[in-house]
């Protein structure tokens, strides 16, 4: 038990020290952690019963307020990672619908000026191919025309498509 004059001695050093424990803190450690880690190294100083013993007791105070924060540092080195599971449904990323829905028609409305900008001829063969899912040797055959010509005319299509929604 301490006496109580050295309880009033250890109160004028509280008062003396706080606000520079504060500011230390402060510095090191961030706003909310300070007044607790002041309020530790205040309590690791009484409880050690140095105050009484070092001649020095706010370099004491100093190195205490130190190690606080090296073992701070430690135990949160020692804290595991916490690791969630990635949810693929839950947790990626998602495009907003009404973005998908006007670049959707941006696409379509590109596509259509490409395929009305094209010969009529290859818009046919194109269409033939595209929507009624006819193979070349087919569209030749319906159309009285050679394989070459209907594969020369669906590179001119896709060549339009392409270019038609080609980034500028």
């Amino acid at each position: 038990m301490t006496a109580p004059n050295s309880s009033a001695a250890f109160d004028a050093f509280y008062r003396a020290e706080h606000k520079r424990m504060l500011r230390y803190f402060r510095k090191r450690a961030g706003p909310d952690a300070a007044p607790d880690l002041a309020q530790e190294a205040f309590t690791r100083v009484l409880r050690s019963g140095a105050f009484e013993r070092v001649e020095f007791p706010g370099a004491y105070l100093t190195r205490t307020a130190r190690n606080l924060l090296i073992e701070r540092t430690r135990r949160k080195m020692r804290r595991p990672a916490i690791i969630h599971p990635f949810d693929e449904e839950r947790d990626a990323s998602v495009r907003p619908e009404q973005a998908w829905r006007i670049e959707a028609a941006d696409v379509r409305r590109a596509y259509w000026r490409a395929l009305r900008a094209m010969p009529r001829r290859t818009r046919h063969i194109f269409l033939l191919h595209r929507l009624r899912h006819l193979t070349y040797k087919q569209i030749a055959q319906h159309l009285g025309v050679s394989n070459k010509t209907v594969k020369y005319h669906m590179e001119r299509a896709l060549a339009r498509c392409r270019q038609a929604l080609a980034p500028s």
